[in-house]
């Protein structure tokens, strides 16, 4: 079974501005992050993105706008030879409903593991916030809390 490093978006992958990321022009990718993924992806894990989109719930941008960012993503790392391996997201928000998708629930992670037969065991989960860190437990996965907008690539050499 392969290795899966689940990441959360905002504030670990882009810049995040304290409220939500609505569009392209405000996806700020951090200094390290493409380091980074090469080195993690040098490393044998499967790169997949984990991230609550609650702003679709609240009307505040489309699915599509949220398509449109990572596509973006994904085409800068296929440039730098990094392949995000997939990236799953939650439109709901709890104002609207519940929903076992949306962290701190699991459930993005387990379809991850399963999808890709990851090992939970190898896995690791990074976030900046502490829902981030109880969905992996809760998935069986190790979680890492990184400061947010902080240094994605020390994290990664941690894991080395």
């Amino acid at each position: 079974m392969a290795k899966g490093l689940f990441l959360d978006r905002d504030g670990v992958i882009n810049h995040d501005p304290g409220d939500y990321t609505y569009s392209l022009e405000e996806f700020v990718i951090l200094p390290t992050v493409i380091d980074a993924l090469k080195l993690a992806q040098d490393m044998g894990y499967k790169i997949i993105l984990i991230t609550n989109q609650g702003g679709i719930a609240k009307g505040l941008y489309t699915e599509d706008e949220v398509k449109r960012i990572h596509r973006h993503f994904i085409a800068v790392c296929q440039k730098a030879d990094v392949e995000i391996t997939h990236i799953y997201y939650s439109p709901h928000h709890p104002d609207f409903g519940n929903s076992l998708s949306r962290k701190p629930e699991r459930l993005m992670v387990e379809r991850g593991l399963a999808r890709f037969r990851l090992n939970p065991e190898q896995s690791v989960m990074i976030g900046d916030k502490e829902r981030d860190i109880r969905c992996a437990k809760d998935a069986g996965v190790k979680g890492i809390l990184m400061k947010t907008n902080g240094d994605l690539l020390e994290v990664i050499r941690n894991l080395a």
